[in-house]
């Protein structure tokens, strides 16, 4: 099978509006042709749409005076372009953490990914593992074309790798670095118990085996567990944090855990509070 992280279409291949144009109009115009846009230097990776081209037609669409000379608008059409370019250059990692329901991620370093060391076993439970692996490194070694079926594998096998790694990558001292600097920032969420006081929660799995559960919401002052109230982030696989993670923060950050509620609800009738029932 080719190995390509998405397929393109030549530039000569798209359906021509005009398919009998006339040179001598075009040189009657005395216009430049609209430059293309350049394709993606990595088709396998997703992009976002950027901002800046829009906001820039927004304010050519605006009247502000006599319009700049020919030369001048060329020039400031060609600064759109480099700074519609340079929004592009964001990597496969940051672009996935950034998607809405993955907060609960930290960006892996690459040096680690790229050790063959630390991905050891993962090979057997993540189909398309070297296209997956390509894709998440943004390599360019993709050749031929792959239909979208294909490439729908692909980027699911991409997520699974990833978050098979991130599992991993916590539990080191970089790894909880990260983590601990979006447990600061509350990033988490926070306890949804009242007399918890909106203590910052951390993320745990049910279980280290892939598609065996979602994530969880782990409390590190009432020691409870809960869903998450984004339901973005109930879809992700509690295999992406382990069941570890939490625990071990905690020990390698002893100031991060909290002291243990003193209160709690006393459920009353009329002012009295209830007899428990004898079991």
């Amino acid at each position: 099978m080719p190995r390509n992280g998405a397929s393109s279409r030549p530039a000569d291949s798209r359906s021509n509006p005009n398919p009998n144009p006339d040179p001598d109009a075009n040189a009657a115009g005395g216009g430049n042709p609209k430059p293309a846009k350049n394709p993606s230097s990595n088709p396998a990776a997703k992009k976002k749409p950027q901002g800046a081209s829009t906001s820039a037609a927004l304010n050519e669409s605006k009247p502000r005076g006599p319009s700049p000379p020919p030369e001048l608008s060329g020039t400031g059409s060609e600064e759109t372009d480099l700074s519609s370019s340079e929004g592009d250059d964001s990597t496969w990692i940051s672009w996935f953490c950034g998607l809405r329901g993955n907060e609960l991620l930290c960006e892996v370093d690459e040096d680690y990914i790229q050790d063959d060391f630390n991905l050891c076993g993962l090979q057997g439970l993540v189909p398309y593992y070297d296209y997956a692996l390509d894709m998440i490194l943004d390599s360019d070694s993709f050749s031929g074309e792959l239909d979208g079926e294909e490439h729908s594998e692909i980027e699911s096998a991409a997520e699974l790798l990833y978050g098979l790694i991130h599992a991993r990558y916590i539990v080191t001292s970089k790894g909880l670095n990260a983590m601990h600097d979006k447990y600061k920032r509350a990033d988490f969420g926070r306890c949804p118990r009242v007399f918890c006081g909106g203590q910052p929660c951390l993320p745990v799995g049910s279980s280290d085996i892939p598609h065996s559960g979602s994530v969880k919401i782990y409390c590190p002052k009432c020691e409870d567990l809960y869903f998450p109230r984004c339901k973005y982030q109930s879809n992700m696989d509690g295999a992406y944090i382990g069941t570890t993670f939490p625990h071990l923060f905690l020990m390698t950050y002893p100031s991060a855990k909290p002291a243990k509620p003193v209160q709690g609800y006393v459920p009353r009738v009329f002012g009295f509070k209830l007899h428990e029932k004898p079991r």
